[in-house]
């Protein structure tokens, strides 16, 4: 896996997280999952259930492949059954020693990365930028959505949204009582 920072279109960071055991454990890793989906009913299963993607894997019980109809209907199903939920708890407790940190976002799937790895990430470079105060606007802001870390950081400033023309009206409001 692989986490870049770039900034005006410059890359700056290229960091890998690679380590002697990695290929040995991921395989392990997918293994399990794999089985864990083979074992769970759903609505609906369709192709590419694991993608690796840079910095992080990407896990999706439906499938990547499903239709916007057969998303939103898995969406609501998961609401009710903890789909996503259960599958992240059985992979904490089958894979305590792997370092990886677990993230439930957006309507179908979970992303897995190092711990430490997750959007707060960023916030070491920005500071360094000497930005003095950090606004952070997200969606998935509750305790194991992939926005709750950075908008709770202490370094930020958390706007919980519902949808990007809420995201407008906020900043639009914060930027009028700042005089903007």
């Amino acid at each position: 896996m692989v986490l870049w920072l770039t900034k005006m279109a410059v890359l700056y960071i290229n960091r890998a997280y690679r380590t002697k055991w990695e290929k040995k454990k991921i395989q392990l890793f997918i293994n399990f999952a794999l089985k864990y989906m083979s074992e769970i009913s759903l609505p609906v299963k369709r192709g590419t259930f694991i993608e690796f993607r840079s910095g992080l894997i990407n896990v999706c019980p439906v499938g990547r492949s499903c239709s916007q109809e057969e998303r939103d209907q898995f969406y609501e199903y998961d609401k009710v059954h903890k789909v996503r939920e259960k599958f992240v708890a059985a992979l904490q407790q089958q894979f305590p020693q792997l370092g990886f940190h677990y993230s439930i976002g957006g309507q179908i799937s979970f992303d897995v990365f190092p711990i430490g790895w997750d959007k707060t990430y960023c916030l070491q470079h920005v500071k360094k930028d000497g930005f003095k105060t950090i606004h952070f606007f997200g969606d998935k802001t509750n305790p194991g959505e992939n926005d709750h870390e950075i908008y709770m950081d202490s370094s930020t400033i958390g706007h919980s949204v519902l949808s990007p023309s809420d995201t407008k009206c906020q900043l639009e409001e914060l930027l009028h009582l700042n005089g903007v």
